[in-house]
Protein backbone atom coordinates (compact mmCIF):
# COMPACT_ATOMS: atom_id res chain seq x y z
CA UNK A 1 0.00 0.00 0.00
CA UNK A 2 1.50 3.49 -0.84
CA UNK A 3 1.20 6.11 1.16
CA UNK A 4 0.81 10.12 0.43
CA UNK A 5 1.53 13.59 1.82
CA UNK A 6 -1.75 15.94 1.40
CA UNK A 7 -1.10 20.10 1.83
CA UNK A 8 -1.99 23.49 0.91
CA UNK A 9 0.16 25.37 -0.70
CA UNK A 10 0.19 28.24 2.05
CA UNK A 11 3.38 30.98 2.46
CA UNK A 12 6.23 29.91 3.02
CA UNK A 13 6.63 27.54 0.16
CA UNK A 14 9.91 26.64 1.75
CA UNK A 15 7.29 24.44 4.40
CA UNK A 16 5.61 22.67 1.99
CA UNK A 17 8.78 21.84 0.15
CA UNK A 18 10.19 20.50 4.07
CA UNK A 19 7.27 18.35 4.78
CA UNK A 20 7.64 16.49 1.43
CA UNK A 21 11.15 16.19 2.10
CA UNK A 22 10.35 14.81 5.36
CA UNK A 23 7.62 12.50 4.08
CA UNK A 24 9.85 10.92 1.41
CA UNK A 25 12.59 10.24 4.27
CA UNK A 26 9.77 8.24 6.09
CA UNK A 27 8.77 5.72 3.08
CA UNK A 28 5.50 8.34 1.43
CA UNK A 29 5.84 7.31 -2.11
CA UNK A 30 3.22 10.34 -3.42
CA UNK A 31 2.97 14.42 -2.70
CA UNK A 32 -0.15 16.21 -3.39
CA UNK A 33 -1.04 19.74 -2.99
CA UNK A 34 -4.54 21.61 -3.34
CA UNK A 35 -4.60 23.88 -6.69
CA UNK A 36 -6.56 26.81 -5.81
CA UNK A 37 -4.67 29.25 -6.71
CA UNK A 38 -6.73 32.80 -4.74
CA UNK A 39 -6.91 30.58 -1.76
CA UNK A 40 -3.09 29.37 -1.96
CA UNK A 41 -0.07 29.66 -3.62
CA UNK A 42 0.51 28.31 -7.49
CA UNK A 43 0.99 24.62 -6.77
CA UNK A 44 2.83 24.20 -9.82
CA UNK A 45 5.92 26.60 -9.63
CA UNK A 46 6.25 24.87 -5.96
CA UNK A 47 6.52 21.14 -7.62
CA UNK A 48 9.25 22.01 -9.45
CA UNK A 49 11.06 22.92 -6.26
CA UNK A 50 9.74 19.59 -4.42
CA UNK A 51 10.56 17.29 -7.40
CA UNK A 52 14.24 18.81 -7.21
CA UNK A 53 14.67 18.31 -3.96
CA UNK A 54 13.26 14.95 -3.59
CA UNK A 55 14.89 11.96 -5.26
CA UNK A 56 11.63 9.58 -5.76
CA UNK A 57 8.37 11.14 -4.64
CA UNK A 58 5.74 11.34 -7.09
CA UNK A 59 4.01 15.01 -6.81
CA UNK A 60 0.96 15.92 -8.36
CA UNK A 61 -2.64 18.17 -7.85
CA UNK A 62 -5.51 17.42 -5.26
CA UNK A 63 -7.22 18.27 -7.36
CA UNK A 64 -6.33 20.47 -10.44
CA UNK A 65 -9.85 21.21 -12.73
CA UNK A 66 -10.43 22.33 -16.50
CA UNK A 67 -11.37 25.18 -15.99
CA UNK A 68 -9.14 27.82 -14.39
CA UNK A 69 -6.71 26.55 -16.39
CA UNK A 70 -6.37 25.91 -20.48
CA UNK A 71 -5.59 21.85 -20.63
CA UNK A 72 -2.91 22.61 -23.22
CA UNK A 73 -0.90 24.25 -20.28
CA UNK A 74 -1.85 21.81 -17.91
CA UNK A 75 -0.95 19.03 -19.93
CA UNK A 76 2.70 20.81 -20.67
CA UNK A 77 3.27 21.89 -17.06
CA UNK A 78 3.74 18.10 -16.22
CA UNK A 79 4.92 17.59 -19.45
CA UNK A 80 7.60 19.74 -18.73
CA UNK A 81 8.07 18.84 -14.77
CA UNK A 82 8.33 14.79 -16.34
CA UNK A 83 10.87 15.77 -18.82
CA UNK A 84 13.07 17.98 -15.80
CA UNK A 85 12.61 15.24 -13.37
CA UNK A 86 11.64 11.75 -14.97
CA UNK A 87 7.52 10.58 -15.24
CA UNK A 88 7.40 11.44 -11.59
CA UNK A 89 4.09 13.41 -11.54
CA UNK A 90 0.46 12.43 -11.61
CA UNK A 91 -2.67 14.77 -13.12
CA UNK A 92 -5.68 14.39 -10.33
CA UNK A 93 -8.42 16.33 -11.80
CA UNK A 94 -11.75 17.09 -10.32
CA UNK A 95 -14.95 19.49 -10.31
CA UNK A 96 -12.64 22.71 -8.98
CA UNK A 97 -15.09 23.11 -5.76
CA UNK A 98 -13.26 25.79 -4.63
CA UNK A 99 -10.95 27.27 -7.51
CA UNK A 100 -14.33 27.66 -9.39
CA UNK A 101 -16.29 29.02 -6.92
CA UNK A 102 -14.02 31.99 -4.99
CA UNK A 103 -13.52 32.91 -8.75
CA UNK A 104 -17.43 33.01 -9.19
CA UNK A 105 -17.82 30.22 -11.72
CA UNK A 106 -19.35 27.12 -11.40
CA UNK A 107 -17.74 24.19 -11.15
CA UNK A 108 -17.24 21.84 -13.75
CA UNK A 109 -19.37 19.34 -16.00
CA UNK A 110 -18.35 15.76 -16.08
CA UNK A 111 -18.65 16.18 -19.83
CA UNK A 112 -15.65 18.74 -19.74
CA UNK A 113 -13.99 16.66 -17.14
CA UNK A 114 -14.11 14.14 -19.57
CA UNK A 115 -12.61 15.77 -22.43
CA UNK A 116 -9.86 17.61 -20.53
CA UNK A 117 -8.54 14.29 -19.32
CA UNK A 118 -8.17 12.88 -22.76
CA UNK A 119 -6.78 16.15 -24.46
CA UNK A 120 -4.24 16.55 -20.92
CA UNK A 121 -3.49 13.16 -20.97
CA UNK A 122 -2.72 12.59 -24.87
CA UNK A 123 -0.63 15.56 -25.35
CA UNK A 124 1.60 14.88 -22.07
CA UNK A 125 2.70 11.44 -23.74
CA UNK A 126 3.41 13.41 -27.19
CA UNK A 127 0.32 12.16 -29.27
CA UNK A 128 -2.00 14.50 -30.89
CA UNK A 129 -5.05 16.48 -29.11
CA UNK A 130 -8.27 17.86 -30.72
CA UNK A 131 -8.55 21.57 -29.08
CA UNK A 132 -12.31 22.19 -30.31
CA UNK A 133 -11.44 21.94 -34.01
CA UNK A 134 -7.29 22.52 -33.54
CA UNK A 135 -5.82 19.37 -33.75
CA UNK A 136 -1.77 20.09 -31.60
CA UNK A 137 1.27 17.97 -30.74
CA UNK A 138 3.60 19.29 -28.29
CA UNK A 139 6.87 18.39 -30.91
CA UNK A 140 9.74 18.30 -27.76
CA UNK A 141 7.96 15.82 -25.41
CA UNK A 142 10.09 12.50 -25.96
CA UNK A 143 9.72 9.15 -26.17
CA UNK A 144 8.48 7.22 -23.42
CA UNK A 145 6.50 10.41 -21.90
CA UNK A 146 3.74 9.59 -19.59
CA UNK A 147 1.15 10.75 -17.27
CA UNK A 148 -1.75 9.37 -15.36
CA UNK A 149 -4.93 11.03 -14.93
CA UNK A 150 -6.23 10.42 -11.71
CA UNK A 151 -10.09 11.53 -11.41
CA UNK A 152 -11.55 12.66 -7.54
CA UNK A 153 -15.37 11.90 -7.46
CA UNK A 154 -18.32 11.15 -5.54
CA UNK A 155 -21.73 11.09 -7.26
CA UNK A 156 -23.23 7.94 -9.39
CA UNK A 157 -21.91 9.45 -12.73
CA UNK A 158 -18.59 10.79 -11.93
CA UNK A 159 -17.68 6.93 -10.33
CA UNK A 160 -19.31 5.67 -13.38
CA UNK A 161 -16.82 7.65 -15.90
CA UNK A 162 -13.77 7.66 -13.35
CA UNK A 163 -14.00 3.99 -14.08
CA UNK A 164 -14.44 4.32 -17.69
CA UNK A 165 -11.85 6.77 -18.59
CA UNK A 166 -9.59 7.68 -15.38
CA UNK A 167 -6.23 6.01 -14.60
CA UNK A 168 -6.97 6.05 -10.90
CA UNK A 169 -9.68 7.45 -8.51
CA UNK A 170 -9.35 9.74 -5.81
CA UNK A 171 -12.01 9.15 -3.01
CA UNK A 172 -11.64 11.82 -0.49
CA UNK A 173 -13.05 10.18 2.64
CA UNK A 174 -11.82 7.04 4.81
CA UNK A 175 -15.07 5.38 5.67
CA UNK A 176 -14.91 1.59 5.03
CA UNK A 177 -18.73 1.39 4.21
CA UNK A 178 -18.55 4.56 1.91
CA UNK A 179 -15.43 3.11 0.51
CA UNK A 180 -16.15 -0.44 -0.35
CA UNK A 181 -19.19 0.82 -2.34
CA UNK A 182 -17.90 3.57 -4.56
CA UNK A 183 -15.11 1.51 -5.59
CA UNK A 184 -17.42 -1.37 -6.65
CA UNK A 185 -19.01 1.27 -8.11
CA UNK A 186 -15.70 2.53 -9.86
CA UNK A 187 -14.86 -1.17 -10.56
CA UNK A 188 -18.39 -2.31 -11.90
CA UNK A 189 -17.99 0.86 -14.56
CA UNK A 190 -14.62 -0.39 -15.73
CA UNK A 191 -15.54 -3.93 -16.33
CA UNK A 192 -18.32 -3.12 -18.38
CA UNK A 193 -16.21 -0.63 -20.36
CA UNK A 194 -13.89 -3.96 -20.88
CA UNK A 195 -10.71 -2.23 -18.83
CA UNK A 196 -9.14 -4.26 -16.38
CA UNK A 197 -10.50 -2.96 -13.51
CA UNK A 198 -7.58 -3.22 -11.39
CA UNK A 199 -5.54 -0.90 -13.97
CA UNK A 200 -7.84 2.01 -12.14
CA UNK A 201 -5.50 2.47 -9.28
CA UNK A 202 -7.17 3.75 -5.89
CA UNK A 203 -6.88 6.51 -3.84
CA UNK A 204 -8.60 7.24 -0.12
CA UNK A 205 -7.45 10.81 0.76
CA UNK A 206 -8.50 11.63 4.15
CA UNK A 207 -6.83 13.65 7.56
CA UNK A 208 -5.20 11.34 9.96
CA UNK A 209 -4.47 12.48 13.37
CA UNK A 210 -2.63 10.22 15.72
CA UNK A 211 -3.24 10.16 19.43
CA UNK A 212 -1.19 8.79 22.61
CA UNK A 213 -4.05 6.75 23.89
CA UNK A 214 -8.07 7.31 23.40
CA UNK A 215 -9.12 9.59 26.17
CA UNK A 216 -11.97 10.97 25.70
CA UNK A 217 -9.24 14.83 26.49
CA UNK A 218 -7.37 13.49 23.28
CA UNK A 219 -9.97 12.63 21.02
CA UNK A 220 -11.97 15.28 21.14
CA UNK A 221 -8.85 17.43 20.41
CA UNK A 222 -7.90 15.77 17.18
CA UNK A 223 -11.98 15.47 16.14
CA UNK A 224 -11.43 19.38 16.75
CA UNK A 225 -8.23 19.11 14.38
CA UNK A 226 -10.23 17.39 11.75
CA UNK A 227 -13.70 18.17 11.68
CA UNK A 228 -13.44 21.02 8.70
CA UNK A 229 -12.43 17.77 6.55
CA UNK A 230 -16.36 17.06 7.24
CA UNK A 231 -17.67 20.46 5.70
CA UNK A 232 -15.34 20.21 2.43
CA UNK A 233 -17.11 16.97 2.03
CA UNK A 234 -20.21 18.54 2.22
CA UNK A 235 -19.52 21.06 -0.34
CA UNK A 236 -20.02 17.98 -2.53
CA UNK A 237 -22.34 16.34 -1.20
CA UNK A 238 -24.63 19.24 -1.25
CA UNK A 239 -24.44 18.93 -5.04
CA UNK A 240 -25.60 15.28 -5.25
CA UNK A 241 -28.22 16.15 -2.93
CA UNK A 242 -29.59 19.35 -5.01
CA UNK A 243 -28.84 17.17 -7.58
CA UNK A 244 -30.80 13.43 -6.96
CA UNK A 245 -32.70 14.20 -3.68
CA UNK A 246 -32.12 13.63 0.02
CA UNK A 247 -32.85 9.68 -0.23
CA UNK A 248 -31.71 8.57 -3.67
CA UNK A 249 -30.90 4.89 -4.73
CA UNK A 250 -28.05 6.10 -6.45
CA UNK A 251 -26.24 8.37 -3.71
CA UNK A 252 -26.15 6.15 0.39
CA UNK A 253 -27.59 8.21 2.92
CA UNK A 254 -24.47 7.70 4.76
CA UNK A 255 -23.15 10.21 3.28
CA UNK A 256 -25.87 12.65 2.63
CA UNK A 257 -27.56 12.56 6.29
CA UNK A 258 -24.86 14.94 8.23
CA UNK A 259 -25.54 18.17 5.91
CA UNK A 260 -29.17 18.56 6.87
CA UNK A 261 -28.37 21.41 9.42
CA UNK A 262 -25.62 22.67 7.15
CA UNK A 263 -26.61 26.41 6.61
CA UNK A 264 -23.45 28.36 5.03
CA UNK A 265 -19.61 27.98 4.06
CA UNK A 266 -17.10 30.60 3.26
CA UNK A 267 -14.06 29.30 1.61
CA UNK A 268 -11.70 31.99 3.03
CA UNK A 269 -11.24 29.08 6.23
CA UNK A 270 -11.49 25.93 3.52
CA UNK A 271 -9.49 23.04 4.60
CA UNK A 272 -8.56 24.68 7.70
CA UNK A 273 -8.45 23.31 11.80
CA UNK A 274 -11.10 25.29 13.43
CA UNK A 275 -13.49 26.42 10.50
CA UNK A 276 -16.06 28.12 12.01
CA UNK A 277 -18.29 26.84 9.01
CA UNK A 278 -18.45 23.39 9.83
CA UNK A 279 -20.10 23.01 13.34
CA UNK A 280 -22.58 20.59 11.86
CA UNK A 281 -20.19 18.48 11.43
CA UNK A 282 -21.06 15.86 14.49
CA UNK A 283 -18.12 13.45 15.94
CA UNK A 284 -19.15 10.56 14.27
CA UNK A 285 -18.23 11.90 10.90
CA UNK A 286 -15.06 13.03 11.95
CA UNK A 287 -14.29 9.76 13.28
CA UNK A 288 -15.76 7.99 10.15
CA UNK A 289 -14.53 10.43 7.08
CA UNK A 290 -10.76 10.51 9.22
CA UNK A 291 -8.37 8.45 10.76
CA UNK A 292 -8.12 9.12 14.06
CA UNK A 293 -6.52 7.21 17.46
CA UNK A 294 -3.56 5.84 18.65
CA UNK A 295 -0.97 4.18 16.36
CA UNK A 296 -2.88 0.64 16.35
CA UNK A 297 -6.23 2.60 15.82
CA UNK A 298 -4.85 3.68 12.28
CA UNK A 299 -3.04 0.49 11.73
CA UNK A 300 -6.24 -1.65 11.99
CA UNK A 301 -8.25 1.02 9.16
CA UNK A 302 -4.91 1.47 7.01
CA UNK A 303 -5.23 -2.60 6.87
CA UNK A 304 -9.36 -2.39 6.43
CA UNK A 305 -8.89 0.30 3.09
CA UNK A 306 -6.11 -1.94 2.13
CA UNK A 307 -8.62 -5.48 2.02
CA UNK A 308 -11.35 -3.06 0.19
CA UNK A 309 -8.69 -2.46 -2.71
CA UNK A 310 -7.35 0.79 -1.70
CA UNK A 311 -3.63 1.26 -3.35
CA UNK A 312 -2.35 4.54 -1.90
CA UNK A 313 -3.82 6.21 1.47
CA UNK A 314 -2.94 10.26 1.38
CA UNK A 315 -3.04 12.21 4.43
CA UNK A 316 -4.45 15.48 4.43
CA UNK A 317 -1.43 16.96 6.89
CA UNK A 318 -3.89 20.53 7.69
CA UNK A 319 -4.29 20.39 11.67
CA UNK A 320 -1.39 20.95 14.60
CA UNK A 321 0.86 17.57 14.41
CA UNK A 322 2.22 17.93 10.95
CA UNK A 323 5.62 16.54 11.75
CA UNK A 324 4.10 14.35 14.37
CA UNK A 325 1.47 12.28 11.93
CA UNK A 326 4.13 11.96 9.02
CA UNK A 327 6.73 10.72 11.70
CA UNK A 328 4.69 8.35 13.14
CA UNK A 329 3.27 6.78 9.84
CA UNK A 330 6.74 6.63 8.77
CA UNK A 331 8.61 4.98 12.11
CA UNK A 332 5.27 2.47 13.20
CA UNK A 333 2.14 2.72 10.90
CA UNK A 334 3.58 2.22 7.43
CA UNK A 335 5.91 -0.58 8.63
CA UNK A 336 2.95 -2.38 10.22
CA UNK A 337 0.76 -2.44 7.18
CA UNK A 338 3.25 -3.34 4.53
CA UNK A 339 5.24 -5.15 6.95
Amino acid sequence: MDFGLVLQTDPPASDVVALMQRAERQGFTHGWTFDSVVLWQEPFVIYSRILAETQHLTVGSMVTNPGTRTWEVTASTFATLNDMYGNRTVCGIGRGDSAMRVAGRKPNTLARISEAMKVIRALARGDEADLGGTVIRFPWVRDGAHLPVWMAAYGPKALKMAGEEADGFILQLADPYLTRYMIKAVRDAATAAGRDPSEVKICVAAPAYVTSDNSPEALAHAREECRWFGGMVGNHVVDLVSRYGEHSSLVPDELTDYIKTRQRYDYVHHGRAGNPDTEFVPDEIVDRFCVIGTVQDHIDKMRTLRDLGVDQFAIYDMHDAKEEVIDAYGEKIIPAVNA
